[in-house]
């Protein structure tokens, strides 16, 4: 009986040739794809939040802490979502109390979105620790070894661009 893809068990052939000696580098990747999904399904449980809203979220603080802030508009390119769903997105967020809205200084016809405190203790409470944990495993690597693993994960995360099909041009 084979095991899905993913699972931590060995790979099927049907993915990838077991006896090739990269197989558990991907199998490695796809258990952390998997941890960080089940992560992210309990943040989204814990917070009361759909992954759009959570992403939306994300970005938002990102961009507080850049000292940029984020607009309706740049919201809803972000997340490619039309200006109808970004507007349900807001609504949601504000009534949960994760976001304020506030005028934008420059511009009468925009907002500002910001994070409340309380999404940031959240997203802190949940994120803190593990990022203390996540830097501890990266400095883990040897440091001779690190730029290999970048270049993996790069490449990777490259081959996962679709190509573009011949006569474009």
């Amino acid at each position: 009986m084979s095991t899905p893809p993913g699972s931590g068990a060995p790979s099927t052939a049907y993915w990838f040739d077991d006896s090739d000696p990269a197989v558990p580098l991907l199998q490695a990747v796809r258990r952390f794809r998997r941890a960080d999904e089940e992560m992210r399904r309990g943040m989204e449980t814990d917070m009361d939040v759909n992954a759009t809203d959570l992403e939306a979220l994300r970005h938002v603080i990102a961009h507080e802490r850049a000292g940029t802030p984020v607009t309706a508009r740049g919201l809803s390119g972000h997340l490619h979502i039309s200006t109808a769903s970004t507007a349900k997105l807001l609504n949601r967020l504000s009534e949960s109390g994760h976001i304020r809205r506030r005028p934008h200084p420059g511009d009468r016809r925009s907002v500002i979105v910001t994070a409340t405190e309380h999404t940031h203790e959240e997203v802190r409470g949940w994120l803190s620790p593990m990022h203390q944990r996540m830097l501890q495993a990266a400095r883990d690597v040897p440091e001779e070894s690190r730029q290999a693993v970048v270049d993996f994960l790069d490449s990777l995360a490259e081959s996962l661009i679709p190509e573009p099909e011949d006569g474009d041009g």
